[in-house]
């Protein structure tokens, strides 16, 4: 089976004018599980901003330099305090043009986003020491453990900062020959698992079944190194000062080499899908035979 889930677009600004039906055709490409991809929309340093491009500005704790929503410090960074302060001037910057680009392509998405987690990952992807869980070079969706999303969408925002290497990714087949795969090896949560896992503070609110399906199919995906290895799947490199743009609770994807990556995640409310038939959750009630969230 040959993958061709990479769509191409010409739009070089963050808040490009779009037709209403490109916009459409955007949007139904994307819920569809495709990347969107835009070789040509750099997101330009200041000056002297470059300098971040070391990994000796990451307090070597965290994996990426971070900024949650609302916040006003980066976290997982070492420097001076005016190092801090313009780190944390580029990476908010970096979240209002990620936004801006979400409004212009999708203005029905606008009243349904919150922001989440912006981020900057200046080490590189290839070798780095990890867990199997938490090996982000093996083809998974996207499931937080301790962060239930409770059907809320995870719509992501990539853009390679480096100045000469590639963002090197793998992605894999559709969401429902994965599913298919996948879904009879998981199991539904007993009673009061959900109420005892918040109340011990493993998660940070009472987990859904779709959540607690959706982070086995995470596992079960990077455990499985046959699979890894024989399912369809595609290698893109995406060059540098290209950007991306994909749902990664859908999109199975790995990222295999690079260092210096922008990353702005969106949750986003699933009655803005426009539609559903191929989001994670219908695929999951549809197999299941139940709703995965509650009315």
């Amino acid at each position: 089976m040959s993958l061709a889930l990479i769509r191409t677009q010409p739009y070089t600004d963050w808040s490009p004018e779009v037709s209403p039906e490109t916009r459409a055709t955007l949007r139904r490409e994307l819920e569809q599980g495709a990347v969107l991809y835009f070789p040509d929309l750099a997101f330009r340093f200041q000056p002297g901003e470059e300098r971040f491009l070391d990994p000796r500005y990451s307090d070597g704790k965290s994996k990426n330099i971070n900024l949650r929503a609302n916040d006003k410090a980066v976290r997982g960074a070492a420097g001076t305090a005016q190092d801090l302060a313009d780190l944390y001037n580029l990476i908010h910057r970096y979240a209002t043009s990620s936004e801006s680009l979400i409004h212009a392509l999708f203005p029905e998405y606008a009243g349904h986003m919150t922001r989440a987690g912006t981020s900057l990952r200046p080490s590189e992807i290839a070798g780095r020491p990890v867990s199997w869980r938490k090996d982000d070079t093996r083809l998974h969706v996207d499931s937080f453990p301790s962060n239930p999303m409770l059907g809320k969408r995870l719509l992501r925002v990539f853009h390679n900062i480096d100045r000469e290497a590639p963002r090197v990714w793998r992605v894999g087949e559709p969401f429902g020959d994965f599913a298919t795969r996948f879904v009879p090896k998981t199991h539904g949560m007993w009673p009061g698992q959900a109420w005892l896992m918040k109340t011990l503070h493993i998660t940070k609110r009472e987990r859904s079944e779709y959540d607690h399906r959706m982070l086995q199919l995470h596992d079960l995906a990077k455990a499985d190194l046959e699979y890894q290895k024989t399912v369809p799947q595609q290698e893109f490199h995406f060059p540098p000062g290209a950007t991306w743009i994909v749902f990664s609770d859908q999109l199975l994807h790995a990222a295999m080499r690079g260092k210096a990556m922008m990353e702005q995640t969106i949750y986003l409310d699933p009655a803005a899908i426009g539609d559903r038939t191929h989001s994670p959750e219908a695929v999951l009630s549809r197999m299941l035979g139940k709703p995965m969230l509650a009315a």
